[in-house]
């Protein structure tokens, strides 16, 4: 007896093996995804690290910057301190200078000579005086030349002329002042 089953039967198909080249692809490309990930997750750490320290050096150059322009007022400041206590010691010794010169004047002046007219010009003095004589003129030029405070002492002019009936002598004298 042949049996013949007319009735289709279902085979089991077998599962085709996945070709080796789709597999390898697949898993090359999942281990490259998995290695770009790292290096982008490593890489963007380190660039907000460095963009976090940027923005730390940038707030610390604005501190300097600002520490800097404190240090440069304060120099400007101290540099226009020192100019006026310079111009105020300046002025404190040459206020006594015109006294000095005065004096030593006053001093040298023999009897018989008068002081008309005195000018000072930094340290050019110039004096216009009239004497009774010719000697006393004389003595009056010598005394200023002896002086230490006086240099360059120089008889510029002495004219005689007549005042109220006596014989005076008008004379001008130039010299320069040691400070």
């Amino acid at each position: 007896m042949i049996k013949v089953n007319l009735l289709p039967i279902k085979k089991k198909k077998r599962a085709k093996p996945l070709p080796k080249f789709l597999v390898v692809g697949v898993l090359v490309t999942l281990v490259t995804a998995i290695v770009l990930a790292y290096v982008y997750y490593f890489f963007s750490s380190r660039v907000e690290a460095r963009e976090m320290q940027v923005r730390e050096n940038e707030k610390r150059i604005a501190e300097l910057k600002e520490k800097i322009k404190a240090v440069e007022d304060y120099e400007s400041r101290n540099a226009t301190y020192k100019k006026r206590k310079e111009l105020i010691e300046q002025l404190s010794k040459n206020k006594t200078l015109p006294v000095k010169i005065i004096d030593e004047i006053s001093a040298l002046l023999p009897t018989g000579v008068w002081l008309d007219a005195m000018t000072i010009n930094g340290t050019d003095v110039s004096l216009s005086c009239t004497g009774f004589t010719n000697t006393d003129v004389v003595n009056y030029v010598n005394n200023l030349k002896n002086a230490s405070l006086f240099y360059d002492v120089y008889l510029q002019e002495s004219v005689q002329t007549e005042i109220s009936g006596f014989s005076t002598y008008k004379f001008r004298i130039t010299f320069k002042v040691k400070t």
